[in-house]
């Protein structure tokens, strides 16, 4: 942790001249963001298997008014330098990142000078198949939809396949999702459409609503968890 620490250090002496300088002399530190994120990654680790641990990949750095006025003005280059400090820090330690990298600053009205927070989440990227493309108008007319990613996903009969394989109809680049992880079954009438998940034999399971199932019809509103994400299952009809 130390080595990783002097490095940014040392980078982020080079990168800092005159005003971005002075900006550096707030109560908030840049060297104390960035052990604090090294400590965030630390606590926040997740086991997938004897030589795999993932770690969240996306960060907001909470700051005070003050210490944001001071510091945003400068927020990509320090982002960049912290994101080097991040990658660092995990290739060190042998973690995989859940997904890309992101690092973000707010202001937080409620912290005082030189206080800060760091918040982390995993979230994984989503792509889906062709037949499958996100439009406002297959969204509105599909069966069932699956929220996952602050996207709405549609979903046609008979379902598809989500897993982390190119070939997968909801690809999910989540480290705890196998290449094909779970199959969305939708049968019965249009108006009234049936539902279930089936796990493929993933490695990690699959989790309806806090049980491990190998298969289980779902409703709306159900959270379907693979690896470490969460799919939210809405089906139109039930609210209509």
């Amino acid at each position: 942790m130390a080595g990783v620490l002097s490095r940014f250090e040392r980078r982020l002496e080079g990168a800092v001249t005159g005003a971005f300088a002075r900006a550096f002399r707030s109560a908030v530190q840049p060297v104390e963001i960035a052990a604090e994120l090294q400590r965030e990654i630390d606590n926040s680790t997740s086991i997938l298997s004897r030589d795999r641990i993932l770690v969240p990949n996306d960060f907001t750095v909470h700051l005070s008014q003050a210490d944001y006025e001071r510091l945003t003005p400068f927020g990509s280059t320090l982002a960049e330098e912290l994101a080097t400090l991040v990658r660092e820090h995990v290739e060190e330690q042998r973690y995989t990142l859940a997904g890309g990298l992101a690092i973000t600053f707010e202001r937080d009205d409620t912290l005082r000078t030189g206080r800060f927070t760091v918040d982390s989440r995993t979230n994984a990227t989503v792509h889906a198949s062709p037949a499958e493309r996100l439009t406002d108008t297959s969204v509105r007319s599909a069966a069932v939809v699956l929220e996952v990613g602050g996207m709405k996903h549609p979903v046609s009969p008979p379902g598809l396949v989500i897993g982390r394989g190119s070939d997968s109809d909801l690809k999910i680049d989540d480290p705890g999702i196998s290449r094909r992880h779970a199959r969305i079954h939708v049968g019965g009438l249009a108006d009234a459409p049936a539902v279930a998940v089936e796990d493929l034999g993933s490695t990690n399971g699959v989790v309806v609503d806090g049980r491990r199932v190998e298969s289980s019809p779902v409703s709306d509103g159900s959270q379907i968890r693979l690896g470490n994400t969460t799919l939210t299952v809405r089906i139109p009809s039930s609210t209509r």
